[in-house]
This record gives structure tokens, C-alpha cells and sequence, in this order.
């Protein structure tokens, strides 16, 4: 993994202004850190002019280089049109897993009195998506069918991932599939995450049905959680998990790729929102899920890079905390305004470590 390059990903409406907010805070005299940031334009326009082309080529990049930024993009609802960039970038880069990790935000009250860190280590291909679809029979006896598959090899990533962040974050593996109803399809992953279990002895492990994994998430406050699931359910819960501490402006979505011992090879950052169009050029918008995945991919460097990477982190939540926040959690600060008080801090906090 070349950890001096972040290939960035363009996109479009607001999603493209909250990516340079966050190319903002990578900034050398920021982190100090020189990184090459070659850019792939992947507007909606673009990936028309090209079809899809440059898609193809920043999924290259990232593979080759192992990391990437990505802005949110517009998906076309045409069949005949260029369709989601995503499914592209998952499939070339060889993502495996989607994690998205809710956390509390200092001084933004959550919902249901959920406080500890909830990760939700989702499928990135299969299942639900990209099935074959399709319908017999008229009037009231038409009936719809779908095939759907996962992979051994996918539920193994999905399970061993989540169980060394559950290692490295002190929280208990939780929840899992439908295995009762579904022995042979879902069964799959628990029996993965079963095994996952007994070579991390050290690591909690609760297995819940994926129904009782919703009710307990909304009646407790308890342990940090990671939760591993099947794609569709997983897309689902994290949409759920997000909003639960404040914002899903404030969580970050990571696709991560592995080599054959299931170590991370290639990893791309985003915002787990859209492109909200209704905000765009308003100077209203939340950067801090962007400027949070910008710092998650410095997790992936050297020492230098994990220290700007913490610092980042600490910066964006301790400047919620002391009330600079945009109008989606009940303040007044503009984006810029924001990024400018996140890249004070991070400065700061790097002066005052770099003299201990």
C-alpha cells in the first residue's frame, strides 16, 4: 500500500464541495505530510462523456496505490445510463467489506441513550445486489422471483474484520443474520462468524438474529458494538445505527479490500450521505463525515500520518463540542467556518505533541 498517495475521486453538487473542504484539512502546512493526490473526475457529466471510463481508471488507481477519497455522486435513474459509480469501484478494486461506525458526537444529545461506538461490517457485494430479477404470470398470479448468493470467502473477510476491530476497539461482536429461517443461505455467515469467534478467544461474542440486533439497538446503551452482516441488512442498519447519535453527518464509510491473510491491501474513504443538492453553494453543509474518512485513510500511514489522523479526529469533535457546528446539529457555523476551526486545531495539537 503506496501510503503517500490518496487517489481522490471527484463527484458532484454538495458532495464535491465537502470533498475539498476535506482536501483542505490534508493540506501539507496543515498535516505536514506531502502526499500525492492525483484526481479522477467522477461527476455525473464525466462518467457520461466517457462512459464510465474514468471510473474504471480511479478503480485502477486505488489498486494500485491502495488508497482512495471518494465525493458522493449522483446516480442517474435511467437503466440505460451510467448508473452508480459504486458498484464499478467495489467490483475492480476487490472491495469485500463496507464498514460505517456510529459514534457519539460531544454535546449532541443521541437517540434511545445510545453512547458507545456502533460499527456495522457489512457485505460490499452480493446478496441483494445484483441479482437477477424477473416476473411470470399476469394480473394477481404474477409472481417476482430473484436470485441472490454470497460467498464463503466474503462472509470469511465480513467475520475475521469484524472481529479484529472488535480486538482493536474493545467492543463485543454482536448481532449476525437470519440463521433460523435461513440455515443454508445466511447460515453461511454465522458459521464464519462462529469460527471467527474461536480464533479470537479474547473477543465478546453475542450472536443475535438480525430482528432481535434492531430491537436491542434502540432499548440499550450499553458496550461498544461490531456487528456483521449480510450486504442488504447491513445497508439497512447502518441507515438506522448513523442517525442515532445526532447526524449521519458525522460517521465516515470505509470499503476495504484484503490480501490472502485478510490484512487490508486497499482502502477508499467517504461520506455515508449523498450529495443533498438542496444544500449545494449554501455554505450550510456538515464536512465532517469527509474530513473524518480524509483522516481515517492517515490510519493506514506511517506514524506522522497516524498522529495527523488523530489529531484530525479529535479536532472535528472537540470543535462540536465547544458549539461550532453547522445548521444539522442545531448550530450556525458555515462549512468553511468549520473546516477553518478543525484545521486550527489540528495545526495546534501537532505544534503541542511535536514539543512533548
Amino acid at each position: 500500500m503506496d501510503t503517500d498517495t490518496i487517489v481522490v475521486l471527484e463527484g458532484d453538487e454538495t458532495g464535491q464541495e465537502l470533498l475539498e473542504e476535506s482536501l483542505r484539512v490534508l493540506a501539507p502546512e496543515v498535516t505536514g505530510l506531502e502526499l500525492k493526490l492525483p484526481r479522477f473526475d467522477l461527476s455525473l457529466e464525466s462518467r457520461r462523456e466517457t462512459a464510465n471510463g474514468v471510473v474504471h481508471e480511479a478503480a485502477a488507481a486505488i489498486k494500485q496505490h491502495g488508497l482512495g477519497l471518494k465525493a458522493a455522486t449522483v446516480t442517474p435513474e435511467g437503466k440505460d445510463d451510467v448508473g452508480s459509480p459504486n458498484r464499478i469501484l467495489r467490483e475492480e478494486i476487490g472491495g469485500r467489506v463496507i464498514v460505517r461506525t456510529g459514534r457519539r458526537i460531544p454535546g449532541v444529545v443521541p437517540l434511545g441513550g445510545v453512547h458507545a461506538p456502533i460499527s456495522v461490517v457489512r457485505m460490499a457485494v452480493g446478496d441483494a445486489y445484483g441479482a437477477k430479477e424477473w416476473r411470470e404470470g399476469d394480473g394477481e398470479d404474477e409472481v417476482a422471483f430473484r436470485t441472490e448468493r454470497i460467498e464463503r470467502r466474503i462472509c470469511r473477510s465480513v467475520a475475521e474484520f469484524a472481529f479484529r476491530l472488535a480486538d482493536r476497539t474493545n467492543a463485543k461482536v454482536f448481532g449476525g443474520p437470519k440463521y433460523t429461517v435461513s440455515p443454508v443461505y445466511e447460515g453461511m455467515l454465522k458459521e464464519e462468524m462462529d469460527a471467527a469467534a474461536e480464533r479470537h478467544p479474547e473477543v465478546p461474542y453475542e450472536p443475535q438474529l438480525i430482528d432481535a440486533t434492531f430491537a436491542y439497538l434502540v432499548t440499550s446503551s450499553g458496550a461498544a458494538l461490531v456487528i456483521p452482516t449480510l450486504n442488504r441488512d447491513g445497508d439497512v442498519l447502518s441507515d438506522l445505527v448513523l442517525p442515532l447519535f445526532g447526524s449521519i453527518a458525522g460517521a465516515e464509510s470505509l470499503l476495504v479490500a484484503f490480501d490472502e491473510d485478510y490484512v487490508p491491501d486497499a482502502v477508499m474513504a467517504e461520506a455515508a450521505h449523498g450529495t443533498a443538492p438542496s444544500l449545494q453553494g449554501k455554505n450550510v453543509a456538515n464536512p465532517m463525515a469527509m474530513i473524518l474518512a480524509a483522516a481515517a485513510l492517515l490510519g493506514y500511514g506511517g506514524e506522522q500520518a497516524q498522529l495527523a489522523g488523530r489529531a484530525i479526529r479529535e479536532a472535528c469533535l472537540e470543535a462540536v463540542a465547544d458549539g461550532i457546528r453547522t445548521a444539522d446539529l442545531t448550530g450556525h457555523s458555515g462549512t468553511d467556518e468549520f473546516t477553518d476551526e478543525v484545521i486550527r486545531r489540528t495545526r495546534q495539537k501537532l505544534d503541542v505533541w511535536s514539543s512533548l
